[in-house]
């Protein structure tokens, strides 16, 4: 509990917030994703969780990586096989991705094994369909995630990229812009609010995002006090995954 306490006390107050309180969640993960209200993660083990009445459910199967949002609640497994829950059981869909997002107006986003982009479109993640056919977007990235702004994505330099006007029928959208900083990872809240973590572990707010401005204007970092290694945001709170797999749940009070 020492740890706990002291991340109480370390994380009260971070950089632009008032009232900030991070606490030690009980349970341990891997990768984490928050969404349209709802939390899941996967563990070490490929053990798949949803958060709910303030603990871990156990859901049926194995997945590496876990996304939930308002496409619903997708996933992938260690052979980048893609899943979804139709029916409130997992479905196999065509394709293969090693990192999924469910955050766009209900089309999707993720990456292959080769860092090559993949969108699927609102009428496929709706249609309850196994066979369906992903859009390839030109570039290259590692991670990428969609909220109602636009996409983020980085790619394996940690380079951050931003596409805007992608839409639930286009998954094209704009071209791939530059955007300043460096991240391994980047995820985009339900409300447009994007967060991401470096290389050396430190926790990244994108400020000024508004529907005239999507791309935000800069960069703060979060005096979080420990290093992380993913981080998702839904609903006021900011969920983040320590090195060693330790989930931490800070609530953001603007």
């Amino acid at each position: 509990m020492l740890f706990a306490v002291s991340l109480l006390l370390l994380c009260t107050g971070i950089s632009a917030y008032e009232d900030t309180q991070c606490t030690l969640i009980p349970g341990k993960l891997r990768q984490i994703d928050a969404g349209a209200g709802e939390v899941l993660g996967v563990n070490s083990n490929d053990d798949i969780y949803q958060w709910v009445d303030n603990n871990w459910k156990n859901i049926p199967g194995k997945l590496t990586h876990v996304s939930v949002g308002p496409a619903g609640i997708w996933g992938v497994n260690s052979a980048n096989n893609i899943y979804k829950i139709q029916d409130n059981k997992w479905m196999s869909v065509s394709g293969l991705l090693k990192q999924i997002d469910a955050g766009g107006d209900k089309f999707l986003g993720g990456v292959n094994a080769q860092d090559n982009i993949y969108c699927l479109r609102q009428s496929c993640t709706v249609s309850g369909l196994s066979a369906v056919y992903w859009t390839p977007l030109e570039g290259s990235l590692k991670y990428y995630s969609c909220g109602p702004l636009g996409c983020w994505g980085v790619n394996s330099n940690d380079n951050i990229y931003f596409r805007q006007s992608v839409s639930p029928t286009a998954c094209q959208g704009s071209q791939w812009q530059l955007i300043e900083g460096a991240l391994k990872m980047i995820e985009v809240g339900t409300d447009g609010s994007v967060y991401g973590v470096n290389s050396a572990g430190n926790v990244y707010r994108r400020d000024g995002i508004s529907a005239r401005n999507p791309i935000g204007t800069s960069w703060t970092q979060l005096d979080l006090s420990f290093t992380f290694k993913h981080v998702t945001y839904d609903s006021g709170y900011l969920w983040l995954i320590t090195p060693t797999d330790n989930i931490v749940r800070c609530s953001l009070n603007t």
